[in-house]
C-alpha cells in the first residue's frame, strides 16, 4: 500500500430527529392529552488511533465521511432513535487539524485514543414535553439540530524512538535493514529512499526500540528542496538521531560541510529538533583498515570540533553495530526513567514533538 501522511477529508455529523406532534386517539380516552415524543440525537464522527494501521491511504480514496441522522419523536411517547456513530480509524501519530483555521483539534499518539471531530446534533422535542397545567393541549414542538460538518486535514508523524538523518547514500537504509526486520529499498544511486521506514531493533530480552529512516537530507530541505522535507516532521517525536555519514567521503573534503549543513537544516525546520541528542555514525568503514579508520575518526572529530558520540561501523557487518544499539538502549531507557520521575507538567514541557514548527508543504 501506498505510503501517504497527509490527507483532507470532511466529516459530517448526523443531524438530530425532530420532535413530534401528537396526542391520544384511545377509545374511551376522552381527554387522553398529548403523546409527542422526543427525536432522537444525532450521530457524532470520531477518530480512533489503531496500531495496525500506518498510512492514510484510505483517506486519499475516501473523503467524505457521514454519521447517522437521528430518527424522528413519535406518538405514544416514543423517543426517535440516536443516530449511530461513525468511528474513523487512523494511525497511531496522527495530528488532526481544522482546514479552515490550521487550529490542532488533536493528536492520537496512543493506540485507543479516540477524538471527537463532529458532534451529532440535539435532539427535537415532542408536545408531550410542554403540556402544564394552564396548557392542556400543547402543539409546540421543536426540530433536532443540524450535525457539525468539518474540513479537516490530517497529518501523520510517525512515533519512533530513533530517527536516521544524513546525506543521500550514506548507507541509512542499509543499516537499517541490518539491525531490524525492515527490508527498504537499497541500490547505489541517490534518493532510493523515498518514504519514511520504520524497523523494531531488538538488543535483548525484551529491550527493543524503533528506528526510522528519512529520504537523504539536501541543502534547502526545510524549504522543498529534494525529498527530506515532506518527512522531516516523522523523526520530530523522536528521542534520538542517528547521523549516518558515509566515512570514504572526508577524502573528497565534503563530510564537515555536510555534517554542518544537515545540522543547519534541522535547525531550521525546527529549533526543538536540533536540539535533540545526535550521535555521528561513521559507516561504510568495512573498505578501510584499522588504522584508517581510527585515523580519519580523529580527523572528522577535530574537523567539526564535534563534542558528542561518535561511533564507527559497517552497515555490512552486523557485529560492528552491537555497542552503538547498545548505547542507545540504555540512553533510551535512562532518558524514559528520568522522565517518570519528573513531575506531570515539566514531563509536558519536555515532550519530544516540535508542534507548531513545521514548514507548510
Amino acid at each position: 500500500m501506498k505510503f501517504v501522511d497527509e490527507a483532507n477529508l470532511r466529516v459530517e455529523a448526523g443531524d438530530g430527529g425532530h420532535g413530534c406532534l401528537s396526542f391520544r386517539r384511545e377509545k374511551y380516552v376522552p381527554h387522553g392529552g398529548p403523546d409527542g415524543g422526543d427525536g432522537g440525537d444525532g450521530g457524532s464522527v470520531y477518530m480512533v488511533a489503531d496500531h495496525n494501521l500506518n498510512t492514510l491511504y484510505d483517506y486519499r480514496v475516501s473523503r467524505v465521511f457521514k454519521a447517522e441522522r437521528g430518527g424522528n419523536g413519535a406518538g405514544k411517547n416514543r423517543t426517535g432513535s440516536k443516530g449511530e456513530d461513525r468511528y474513523l480509524p487512523v494511525p497511531v501519530g496522527t495530528l488532526c487539524y481544522a482546514r479552515e483555521t490550521s487550529e490542532l483539534i488533536g493528536d492520537l499518539t496512543h493506540d485507543g485514543d479516540t477524538l471527537l471531530v463532529a458532534q451529532g446534533g440535539f435532539h427535537g422535542l415532542g408536545n408531550a414535553r410542554f403540556k402544564s397545567s394552564r396548557n392542556q393541549a400543547p402543539r409546540k414542538t421543536t426540530d433536532g439540530t443540524p450535525g457539525e460538518i468539518r474540513e479537516l486535514r490530517l497529518e501523520l508523524k510517525l512515533l519512533a524512538d530513533v530517527g536516521l538523518v544524513g546525506m543521500p547514500n550514506a548507507g541509512k537504509s542499509t543499516l537499517l535493514a541490518a539491525v531490524s526486520g525492515a527490508r527498504p529499498r537499497i541500490a547505489d544511486y541517490p534518493f532510493t529512499t523515498l518514504n519514511p521506514q520504520v524497523g523494531v531493533v531488538s538488543v535483548g530480552a525484551l529491550r527493543s526500540f524503533t528506528l526510522v529512516d528519512l529520504p537523504g537530507l539536501i541543502e534547502g530541505a526545510a524549504e522543498g528542496v529534494g525529498l527530506g522535507h515532506r518527512f522531516l516532521r516523522h523523526i520530530q517525536r523522536t528521542r534520538l538521531l542517528f547521523h549516518v555519514v558515509d566515512l570514504l567521503d572526508f577524502e573528497q573534503g565534503d563530510v564537515a560541510e555536510n555534517v554542518r549543513m544537515i545540522a543547519d537544516e534541522l535547525a531550521r525546520f525546527s529549533p526543538q529538533l536540533a536540539e535533540r541528542p545526535r550521535w555521528l555514525v561513521l559507516n561504510k568503514t568495512e573498505v578501510l583498515d584499522a588504522a584508517e579508520v581510527a585515523s580519519l575518526r580523529d580527523r572528522i572529530v577535530e574537523t567539526l570540533d564535534w563534542q558528542g558520540p561518535v561511533y564507527t561501523v559497517s552497515a555490512v557487518k552486523p557485529d560492528t553495530l552491537r555497542t552503538l544499539l547498545g548505547d542507545a538502549m540504555d540512553h533510551l531507557d535512562a532518558e524514559q526513567a528520568r522522565r517518570e520521575s519528573e513531575p506531570a507538567d515539566e514531563q509536558a514541557q519536555s515532550e519530544p514533538d516540535g508542534e507548531g514548527d513545521d514548514f507548510d508543504t
